[in-house]
């Protein structure tokens, strides 16, 4: 059924005039690719000031240092990335032939798709609206964004920021309700990216099926962390602590869960207290802190932490105050005892609960994380080679980082995906190129060639060159 939303009908055109441009100019060369990312880069580090204000007061309270470092940092790494290694990425690749197609030469030419529509989730909006148009434009789309109407200081500031770079017919942002969200996830892209709950996801996935439209699809789960029974303990703790409270655990590869040696529980809970008070001392009025993003979403914590403790867990508040909802402050909770069937242990968390699960062998927290659906992020703390081994290659998760939480996404080299629940596709890097490329296979034939001999009329000649074929 047609919609007939005047914002819908407005992004409909935007699309058809961005196709019209890319058909126009189908292959860009790499020095319009690279001045592309040079302004994109500019414009971002030149008001990084102003997002990262307009990202403080969409949360509440969110640390300008914490934005510069968990978004702002991020970004310029990956532009710097695109631009050392975009120009070697475009050339066409030279592949092999087989023998019996000899002389003729094959190659895989990289195009760009056309037009790519990238949703946006409100918790890390610059990073995860710049870091899939980082790929689209090296890769030598045009791009249609849609922002979160979770932030709409920082979306309707992006939207402006981007519209004095671009060509509204190369890049361009659109703002509107979930009305104009699912629209856009139903319009006729060359490819698709979401970032987003698991949920959304599959309604995504679901309108992007109707016109056969590629998707990415960058979602969560719950990212389980595994701390080895010889780890460095206090260094595990203190790491994940930190990987936790960065966005007051709002972010889609914070640490879920914490795997520990059973009879660890207790000395996990010092440590992760003792952590809380260096980093954020003075919890009630500390301004490092980030706020959750809404009421609702606090609201939610809230239940799943009385939902928990109604059916025997065990809440450890880490700081010196208690929740407070008029700031949406949430401090660090160590929950012990919780049961499996609870939603704490169901759902994606997304805040500041960590739910710790004691194990007694390497095979039995193993076999805990393999029971459950695959995660975007695994955390393993473990020197011993023989651990780290059998975690690697007998699990199952989007990405890993061994002795470290979250930092694998700093590493612009890695690709960064989902797999099974937790989403399909990647982006970063080369990888994010590829994405939004067709690898296009070309097959290029000499002018002599054997293509006669194996042609009907099929007789004895073609018998014998098959039995040889077949040989050989």
């Amino acid at each position: 059924m047609k919609n007939d939303l005047p914002e819908v009908v407005a992004l409909e055109a935007l699309l058809r005039d961005q196709r019209h441009a890319y058909l126009r100019a189908p292959f860009p060369s790499w020095e319009t690719r690279a001045a592309h990312l040079r302004a994109l880069r500019k414009v971002m580090l030149d008001n990084r000031d102003a997002l990262a204000n307009a990202i403080h007061l969409d949360f509440g309270n969110r640390a300008k240092q914490e934005v510069w470092l968990a978004e702002f940092w991020l970004l310029k790494e990956e532009i710097d990335a695109a631009l050392r290694h975009g120009k070697r990425w475009m050339k066409a690749q030279r592949r092999s032939t087989n023998k019996w197609l000899m002389p003729a030469r094959a190659k895989v030419v990289p195009q760009p798709l056309g037009v790519v529509g990238i949703i946006v989730p409100w918790n890390y909006p610059v990073l995860l609206a710049v870091g899939p148009l980082v790929s689209a434009l090296t890769a030598g789309n045009r791009a249609i964004i849609k922002m979160s109407e979770l932030t709409p200081l920082t979306s309707a500031l992006f939207e402006q920021l981007i519209a004095q770079t671009f060509a509204r017919d190369h890049v361009a942002v659109v703002n509107g309700d979930a009305a104009l969200a699912a629209a856009f996830s139903a319009q006729p892209f060359d490819h698709l990216l979401f970032t987003g709950s698991t949920r959304v996801g599959h309604e995504v996935m679901r309108a992007a099926a109707e016109h056969l439209t590629p998707v990415t699809l960058e979602l969560g789960g719950k990212s389980p962390a595994l701390i080895g029974q010889h780890a460095r303990f206090d260094n595990a703790v203190d790491n994940l602590v930190a990987g936790k409270t960065l966005n007051a655990g709002q972010t889609c590869i914070a640490p879920d869960y914490v795997l520990v040696p059973r009879g660890k529980e207790q000395a996990f809970i010092q440590r992760a207290r003792a952590r809380m008070a260096k980093m954020y001392p003075d919890f009630a009025n500390n301004t490092d802190y980030t706020s959750i993003i809404s009421e609702r979403h606090f609201s939610r914590l809230q239940r799943l932490a009385d939902e928990a403790q109604a059916s025997g867990a065990h809440l450890h508040v880490l700081a010196d105050s208690t929740p407070d909802s008029a700031s949406r402050r949430f401090p660090l909770v160590v929950v012990t005892n919780a049961k499996d069937e609870c939603a704490l242990m169901q759902e994606e968390i997304f805040g500041p609960l960590l739910p710790i699960v004691p194990y007694d062998t390497l095979d039995e927290a193993i076999a805990y994380i393999n029971a459950r659906p695959r995660p975007l992020a695994l955390y393993l703390y473990a020197d011993d080679a023989a651990t780290i081994d059998r975690v690697t290659h007998e699990t199952m998760a989007g990405g890993m980082a061994i002795n470290e939480t979250l930092m694998h996404l700093a590493c612009e080299s890695l690709p960064f995906g989902g797999v099974g629940a937790s989403g399909m596709g990647a982006y970063h890097g080369y990888e994010g190129f590829v994405t939004f490329s067709k690898m296009k296979p070309v097959l290029t034939q000499a002018r002599l060639n054997a293509r006669g001999w194996i042609s009907p009329p099929y007789g004895k000649r073609v018998n014998a060159l098959l039995k040889l074929m077949m040989k050989f």
